[in-house]
């Protein structure tokens, strides 16, 4: 019978990503948030820039003490599956504070 680890539901699976995009008209850079079912970091954040790209440039040099593009929480397996990203997809969650991926 097949076991499973009994911390399986706890191994980072995805990550909440933040990038800040330049948009015509504001002052200064928009920051975007993404969810990337993808657990290496450096991955996720490369796929949030790709989606990024799609709304405006994104900042080049950080703008009020925050990075341009920066992960901001492991997503673990359970939470995956409780707010639906499959692993390798990369989701725009927009430029709201995510409250139901990044509890304040």
């Amino acid at each position: 019978m097949f076991r499973q680890r009994p911390d399986a539901d706890l191994i980072v699976q995805g990550w909440v990503v933040g990038v800040m995009v330049e948009i015509a008209g504001e002052r200064l850079p928009v920051r975007h948030y993404f969810a990337v079912g993808k657990p290496d970091r450096a991955q996720a954040e490369w796929a949030a820039v790709d989606l990024a790209m799609q709304a405006g440039p994104v900042a080049s040099s950080p703008s009020g003490g925050r990075e341009p593009v920066e992960a901001l929480r492991e997503v673990v397996a359970y939470k995956m599956r409780e707010l639906g990203l499959k692993p390798g997809e990369a989701r725009a969650l927009g430029d709201k504070f995510p409250r139901r991926w990044l509890p304040a």
